[in-house]
Parts: structure tokens; sequence; C-alpha cells
């Protein structure tokens, strides 16, 4: 404890005077320049004798006062009863027991190390200034206040540098501000949001400090950034002298005058100005709106202090006014009406159609990399491989058909970038309509975001189609054109329209209602003419219904053509790079549970932001989806597994998992009981995590992170490959000229190829080969004396080292799922369709080599 003394009734009254003075200036929130002046000077030195003074003076204080030593020891050397009252103590004993009678003591834990590094900094720096902290202080009574600390440090021989403070109890003004602050944020996001679906580009701008944000973008306004503060005065101006003709210039700078905004809002809800702008030799009328927006600042002179603006086109709405015509419900029933034996038909069909178009499309490639060819002989086989390709379409489309009709075509549903997309269809369509000699335009109207979720690669072949119609039916100099607008939101769903037109040899009439019926054309001279399957927009019209779409068309004879195509994306949650380490859409989910409304529920959580998932019921039905994803060299990195179901229960197919596919693919144990029993026999069998039902995708996604992170999964870097030089492979084909075109595409790699002319030869060779002397086997399905199945199951039953690893990869000119999954329960390790395209063949093969031969390393 410090002693009381006396002093000299000079330096009392001056000490007074100023810590008097400093005390009601404190309680009434002062500023920096008058705290600083009231102060005690340098020349006042705080000791022993003269703290009964501060004592006596702190008894008269209207707040909180206490002093206390900054530096080693830290204590506490008064505080007054103002400070008592602040902590809820009855007296000095009571608050020394709450506190400890030190600064550290009188902080909340939490808030302690930031007031301390400021005051450090201070010392340091030797400054002899006020200092001003909030903080947060926990009274007797447990509650949690807010304080306002105003101090000054100096000093002293005495005891070194110490602090003056005064603090004053600020909780219900923080309260307040923090409330008006929610309230303004509320309103703002609600205006944003109001605003973004009926306009292009929404700023918010704050008039008194000239700053605007940009919470939507049209590219084409003004070049700014989503997020991005800047100067709304300069920027508008800018804008303004770049695109408003100069008849509305003048108009438009009145218009955005902080003073005029202010004067028209006061009587006005909205304010617009409507102008003409010229960009990219095209004009057009715009609308410029503004709303206010509510401030915490207006509360003190009702003024407006904010507004929310937007831009929109006002020509698109003439475009909005476009006809549609309803599609005809003749044709979409009689597309449902395929059944099993047709598909079996097509598949069947499938496999021998395939089979020759291999070696022809095959032996083509091969001849025409040979650079000597005579001119003649070269513009032939161009000729004979370009009419395969147009058969591989033909039977690509019927095997579209087969699967749509049987229900076997499924849309993803991934994010991806709108805008990329179209770069892919723009370059693809622009290249072909320049080299026909006809114009291309392309125009994004307002209100198309950058990132959905959905089927890019389903929406881009039926726009590709479409325009590949267009500039096939129009011939020079004519044009094709494609508009694509958002019409409306709902349900966090954006309601897109397409418009595809060309000023082509159009349609007739009475074709119209037929157009997108299967196999039919309008007359065969066209068909010679052009070219055609007849199937492309019966295909087309079924993956836009698929996506709860519509297509129509009108059309006149020798006018052209328009498609018009409205369909309904899923809104993305953020419009710009994901910043998880893990992308939804690199996320491929098997949900098993027993319970099937519980699996749709999972799947339909996940699906919400972008997270592709399957569902099944039982762990036999699981091994089996395994297996064909694997099979498809795209295999689940995630499996998630209730725990209790019959037959087979989830620890039971986590074991099975982990026998078969190693810990490539993520095991997560869902289930709503405690799984402390499990936990130990879970960890041991290979499950790497469990979650707690109902099921939230944040915490798939966040618990798939740790666990990736932790195990360096493959999933986030690439796959390791052998290289196929010098490799031998063999490879089992029956059909000569497929054999020769798969020696010449290894060749190319430099591997050594043996050839087995069927299943019985091959597995002849195997067997008498050493240990490890080939690499992989390639083979064929359907062989005479002993089909690829059988030879792959006899393989994998020989008593050798090498045989169940060494990779066996199915060539088959069948494309379904039920071939591959056929091909994988006998043992292979993938399974690829004919035509083969080479550098699939490679992948898969240097793949597999590398994953099987990854033991002996």
């Amino acid at each position: 404890m410090i002693a009381n003394g006396a002093l000299g009734g000079g330096i009392y009254s001056g000490f007074k005077a100023q810590v008097s003075t400093a005390a009601m200036i404190g309680k009434n929130a002062c500023k920096t320049e008058r705290w600083r002046d009231r102060m005690p000077e340098k020349n006042f030195q705080l000791n022993e004798q003269n703290i009964s003074i501060v004592r006596e003076i702190g008894k008269h204080m209207p707040g909180g006062f206490f002093i206390y030593r900054a530096k080693q020891p830290e204590e506490l050397l008064y505080a007054n009863e103002a400070v008592f009252d602040i902590f809820g103590c009855d007296d000095l004993e009571d608050f020394k027991r709450l506190t400890g009678y030190t600064f550290r003591g009188m902080l909340h834990p939490q808030d302690y190390e930031k007031v301390a590094a400021s005051i450090n900094q201070q010392i340091r720096d030797s400054e002899e200034k006020m200092d001003y902290a909030e903080y947060r202080i926990i009274r007797k009574d447990g509650a949690v206040r807010w304080v306002d600390d105003y101090g000054h440090f100096t000093e002293t021989e005495a005891y070194g540098g110490i602090y003056y403070v005064f603090i004053s109890d600020i909780t219900e003004k923080r309260e307040r501000m923090e409330s008006d602050q929610k309230k303004y944020q509320r309103e703002l996001n609600n205006m944003i949001t109001a605003m973004a679906s009926d306009y292009r580009s929404v700023y918010h701008v704050d008039l008194d400090a000239d700053d605007a944000v940009c919470y939507r973008v049209d590219p084409e306004d003004a070049g700014d950034q989503e997020g991005v503060h800047f100067s709304f005065h300069r920027r508008f101006q800018e804008y303004c002298a770049q695109y408003v003709d100069a008849e509305y210039r003048e108009g438009f700078l009145h218009f955005i005058d902080p003073a005029q905004i202010r004067s028209a809002l006061a009587t006005e809800n909205i304010i617009a100005y409507r102008y003409l702008i010229r960009r990219g030799g095209k004009e057009s009328y715009e609308m410029l709106r503004m709303a206010g927006v509510r401030h915490p600042a207006d509360r003190e002179d009702h003024i407006v202090h904010a507004v929310g603006l937007g831009f929109t086109d006002i020509d698109s709405e003439m475009r909005k006014n476009l006809e549609q015509q309803k599609a005809l419900a003749d044709a979409l029933e009689a597309a449902k009406q395929a059944n099993l034996a047709k598909t079996a038909f097509l598949s069947n069909m499938s496999h021998e159609i395939r089979t020759p178009m291999n070696a022809i499309i095959g032996l083509n490639s091969l001849a025409l990399r040979n650079d000597s060819l005579p001119a003649e002989t070269r513009d032939y086989l161009e000729k004979i491989g370009g009419s395969a390709r147009h058969l591989l379409g033909l039977i690509n489309d019927i095997l579209d058909m087969s699967r749509i009709e049987s229900g076997r075509m499924v849309l993803r549903k991934e994010e991806f970038s709108f805008r990329g997309m179209l770069e892919q269809i723009n370059t693809m369509v622009m290249s072909q309509c320049a080299e026909k000699g006809l114009k291309y335009e392309c125009q994004v109207l307002g209100g198309v975001s950058d990132y959905y979720i959905g089927d890019d690669m389903k929406l881009k072949q039926v726009l590709i189609n479409i325009l590949s119609n267009a500039i096939k039916f129009t011939d020079p100099p004519g044009s094709v054109s494609l508009t694509i607008e958002r019409t409306g939101t709902f349900h966090e769903q954006s309601t897109l329209k397409f418009v595809i037109s060309d000023t082509g040899i159009g349609i007739d009439q009475n074709f119209i209602p037929k157009i997108f019926d299967p196999f039919t054309q309008e007359n065969s001279s066209r068909s010679s003419k052009y070219g055609s399957t007849g199937l492309g927009m019966a295909i087309t019209r079924s993956i836009v219904e698929l996506m709860n779409g519509e297509i129509s068309v009108r059309s006149e004879k020798g006018k052209g053509s328009e498609f018009t195509m409205v369909i309904s994306l899923k809104n993305c949650r953020h419009q710009g790079p994901a910043t998880h380490y893990i992308k939804p859409k690199d996320m491929r989910v098997l949900i098993v549970d027993d319970e099937e409304i519980a699996a749709e529920h999972a799947r339909l959580v996940l699906d919400e932001v972008g997270i592709r998932a399957d569902i099944c019921l039982t762990g036999e039905d699981a091994m089996q989806m395994l297996e064909v994803q694997h099979g498809k060299h795209a295999p689940y990195n995630l499996v998630l597994l209730d725990w209790k179901m019959p037959e087979m229960d989830g620890l039971e197919v986590a074991k099975e998992i982990r026998k078969r596919y190693s810990s490539e693919t993520t095991v997560i144990i869902l289930t709503s009981f405690n799984w402390d029993e499990i936990m130990d026999e879970a960890l041991h069998i290979g499950v790497d995590s469990f979650l707690a039902k109902p099921l939230f995708a944040s915490n798939v996604i966040d618990e798939f992170e740790r666990i990736a992170r932790k195990n360096n999964m493959s999933l986030f870097k690439e796959r390791k490959r052998a290289e196929l030089k010098d490799r031998r492979i063999l490879l089992a084909e029956d059909i000569i000229i497929n054999a020769e075109i798969m020696k010449h595409l290894l060749a190319a790699k430099e591997a050594v190829i043996d050839h087995a002319e069927n299943g019985k030869l091959a597995v002849e060779m195997f067997e008498k080969s050493g240990v490890g002397y080939y690499s992989a086997i390639l083979m064929d399905v359907r062989m005479p004396e002993m089909d690829g199945l059988e030879a792959a199951q006899t393989i994998r039953a020989l008593d050798r080292p090498d045989a169940r690893r060494i990779p066996i990869i199915a060539l088959t000119a069948n494309a379904f799922d039920e071939d591959v999954q056929r091909s994988l329960q006998v043992g292979m390790n993938a399974h690829l369709s004919k035509p083969v395209e080479p550098e699939r063949l490679y992948q898969t093969m240097e793949e597999l080599i590398w994953e099987a031969e990854k033991e002996d390393r």
C-alpha cells in the first residue's frame, strides 16, 4: 500500500484543478486535443506523499477514475467509488476480490491483449498523449458490460510509467449503435436483393463520403468490379463523357449531383433519368433510377445520406414480349413410350455398328498421319473420315434417344461458369460462320449472372445443335444470332430465355408441329442437300424438358427461323471463383441409407450447394454403384453411410470399401445415435469421420476438406502416370483390323504389343509369361472360343502374384452402364468404348499401370 502524505497548497490546487477539469471532460467524451490540454503537466510528479490528494479529488469526480502502474510490477495505485459502481462492487475490498486490484483483472480476458498492445506501444514510443479504448468488463454479478477508456500516460520517478484513466459505462450506447447498424445493413441488403432482380447493374452510394460500391454489374456499364469501392461522382462523370449522348450529358450530370439527389428524394421515393447511349457503334435508351436508403445518420437530420441506384435497358422491355409457341404434348408422349426391348435392340445395334466404325475411323486417322500422301488421296481420306464421323454422330444420337426414353439420362447439378460456357460456344460458332461466309452475333442482355448451378454440358449440347442447324440451313451472306436474357427469378432460380435466329431457308408451316418428333424431316430434298439425322431436334426438346424448360419455333419459308428456349437454372451463391479448398463440383458423393426419405433429404441438402450426389438404399447396391464409377474412371470421392441398416450395416459396407478401394474414397458414417460404442471399431476399419443427422451441406464440405487435407487426397493433385515406352502390352482382339489400329496407336508411345486373337489364347499367353512380363492387358469383350469377360475372370483366378493386380482394360462397342458393370464384376479395372480415343487410352493405361506398380516402388 502507498502511504498518505502531504503536499504544498499551490501544487495541490493546481493538480486538483487540472484533474477535476479532465474528469469533467472525460465524462462528456471530450475531443483529443482538449483532453491533452487538461492533463497534469510534466512537472507534476505523483509519489507516495501526494497520492492521498488524488484520493480526495477522486471522491468528487462524477465518473470512474483510476491510476495504475503500466510497467512491472503492474498494479492499481488508486480507483474511486464510481469505478466500484461500474463493476457492481460494494467497496474497495469487494473490488479487490473481483479484480485482484490490477488492470488485467479489470478487463474481459478476451480484450486484454488488444488493449495492452496499444498501451505497450505508447510506452515504447515514450509518448505522453491521450489514448482512447473501448473494451468489455465482467461485473461482480457476472454481467458483461462495455466501457470507454480515456487514458493519459506519463513517466514518474516514484512509479515509472503510469496511466491516469477515466472510464464510463457505454453499454446502452453501443447496443443502440449496433442495433442501428444491423437495421441499416438489413435494409441495405433488402434493397440490393430487390433491385438485383430488375436491374442489370446495382450500386450503393454514400453521398456524404462520395463512396460507391457495386453489388451487381454489367461489364459494359463502367468497367466496375463487384464489391470494389470508388468515387461515385468521378466514375459516373467518366461514364457520362464516354457513353451518354451529347444531348443528354448536361441532364445526366445534374441528375447525379448530390444536392439535386437529396432535394428530389425529399419529396419522391424513387427518381429516374432516361438518356441515350452510344456504345460499340450502336445506340439504345437506358434508365438510371435512384432510391433513398436508410442510413444511421438519418435520425439526426432527416436528410438522405445514401442511395441505391440501378441501370436498366429500356429497349429490352420490347424483347420481353416475343411470342412463345407451346410445345406439342403428343411428341413428348411419343418420346416416353420407348420400352426395354427397343433399348436392348439399340444396344446390340450400337455394338455391331461401332465395331466396323472403330476400324474405319482408326485406320483413316492413321493413314492421314502420312505426310507424303498425294493430294487426291488425302482428299478422299478426309471425306471418308468426315462421313464416318457423321455416321458415328447418328449412332450417338440414337443412343441419346434411347437413354432419354428409358429414363437413363440424368442431368448434372454442378456449379459452372455461364460466361465460360458461352465463350466456348461462340468460338466454335464464329469459326463455322466465318468459314461459310455468314455473320454471327451474340447478345447477353441485363440480369444474366456469371455463375449458375446446372448441367452446362447438356445446355451447351442443346445450343450448339440449334446453332449448327441455323448455320447449316442458311446460305451466305446470311446471318445467325443468339440472344440471352434473364426474364425472372423465383425461389433461388433464374429463368433464362435463349433466342436463336437465322435468315435461312425457313420451315414450312405444316412441318412446324412435327419438327421435334424423332426421325422426322421436312422433305427428302432438304435432307439430301443439307444432311440430317432427323434426331437432333427431338433430342434437343427432350433435354430442354429434362431441365423443366420449353422450346418453340416460329418460321416463314424463305425468310428464316427463330427458336426460343426458356429454362431455369439454380442461382449460384457466389459470383466469382470459389474460395474453398474444396469445390462442390469436384465432389462426387454416394449416399447410402435404408430410409429413402432420409437419403433423398441428404441429396437435396447437398444439391443446394451444387454437390452432385447419388443415393441407394442398401449396402449391396452401394458396392455395385462404386464398381461402375470406378470402371468409368470417375469414382466417388465421398461415401456417406448410414450406420444402422438391415442385412449389411454401415460398418460392413465401410470395411468392404476399404478392402476394394484402399483409402482414395472418403467414408463418413451418418447416424442419429451416439457413435462412441463403435468409434474404435469404425476407425480401425478405415472410417474417416462421423456426422450427426440431420445433415448440413456446410458440415459435409468442412469435414471432407479436413480429411482431404490430412490425407493429401489425389482429388486435389494430378494423378501420377507411368510411361508406356518399352512396356509390353497383351492385346486380346479377334478382329484383325481393330488389332492393327491398336498396335499402331500404342506404337506411337513406343510400347511393345503381343496380340492374342481370342480370350483363350490371351489366358494361355499370360499364363506362360513370367511374373511382371506384361504391364497391362487390353481385352475385347466379344470374342470367339472365350470372350473377354471369361478370360479376365480366368486370369484373376491364376495363382501368381501379378494375376490380381495387372490392369485389365475392357474394349467394347457397347456403351451402356450394364456393360461397364459386367466388365468390372469379373475383375477388369476400366472400360473404354469403341472407337477408342487415343488420349483417353493413353491416360487410362498410364494411370492404372502406375497404381498397379506402386507397391513395388
